[in-house]
């Protein structure tokens, strides 16, 4: 993307801001929080990102996390998203604080003793250590690999602001979550969304949910995680989906790559999908991609 697109896309986020100051998936549609935040993160310093940090602000809930609509008043895998955007801009309020203890307090259901007593009767069904908790999608649901991610970013990014030492549990989830995503890594070096085995079958990974697991992964040593680098530049060069090749940019660029080569493909043509938009401003150099970045990844 050139600097004039990227020019371009960040226009294009100022013009579909929704009055709330929030942002819809799509111009014209009701604000939702995940694409509210990755714009505020993409338009990083301007007023539309302030107006946008304003209708999170207000979106805080009294027992902690974010709604994710104005029409729906509970709270899932974002306030681990809203806990990165908070560090970004630097605002440690009393919502903040609440959404950490939170997400620290939300754990995969894989833990527990009636779903590890199935999955000792059933070992064949799923293959995975279900000792290694990680963050569902919604709580009172078995973890995921992007959720997962996304939390160890937020709570290494929290723990880089000087709060773990008032909330000590911080570095042992952090941990817990690091071996669970490697206890998740496919053979290929990737990640799935979830597993590596279902019923005896060896599932393959995917681009973006490689590029999210090595983003939750920042600061392992690179030699550990070269193939699972070596796979990301693979899955860059030959990669079509906007959404993988944004999300692989991102992570590319926070481990240091910062000449991204690909195949030679059509110009990309505007997308009308404003979280899209969003993650390729990110992306980009200068671009914000440094939001996600967790520390030294040498």
């Amino acid at each position: 993307m050139s600097a004039s697109a990227l020019s371009s896309r960040r226009d294009f986020l100022r013009q579909t801001q929704n009055a709330d100051g929030g942002w819809g998936y799509f111009p014209g549609k009701w604000s939702w929080l995940e694409p509210t935040l990755y714009a505020i993160l993409a338009l990083h310093g301007d007023p539309a990102a302030d107006r946008g940090f304003q209708l999170v602000q207000r979106w805080a809930l009294p027992q902690g996390g974010w709604r994710t609509s104005a029409e729906v008043a509970e709270s899932n895998w974002t306030s681990a998203l809203c806990l990165t955007v908070y560090c970004a801009r630097n605002v440690k309020d009393q919502a903040f604080e609440l959404g950490l203890r939170s997400v620290l307090g939300t754990v995969g259901m894989e833990g527990s003793f009636l779903f590890q007593l199935g999955h000792l009767l059933h070992r064949d069904l799923v293959d995975f250590d279900s000792s290694l908790q990680g963050w569902p999608w919604r709580p009172q649901n078995a973890s995921w690999v992007e959720p997962t991610a996304h939390s160890v970013v937020a709570l290494k990014r929290v723990e880089a602001s000087g709060l773990k030492e008032r909330l000590p549990g911080i570095r042992a989830r952090i941990d817990a979550a690091e071996r669970m995503l490697l206890d998740r890594r496919c053979t290929d070096g990737g990640w799935n969304y979830g597993n590596t085995r279902v019923r005896g079958v060896t599932l393959p990974s995917y681009p973006e949910t490689t590029a999210l697991a090595l983003l939750g992964l920042q600061g392992h040593p690179k030699a550990q995680l070269k193939p699972s680098l070596d796979l990301a530049q693979h899955y860059w060069r030959q990669a079509k989906s906007p959404l993988a090749r944004a999300w692989l940019a991102i992570s590319l660029r926070n481990f240091g790559f910062s000449r991204l080569e690909s195949a030679p493909q059509d110009p990309p043509k505007p997308s009308q999908d404003i979280l899209i938009a969003a993650l390729q401003c990110l992306g980009e150099p200068g671009g914000g991609h440094a939001f996600l970045k967790t520390g030294s990844v040498a």
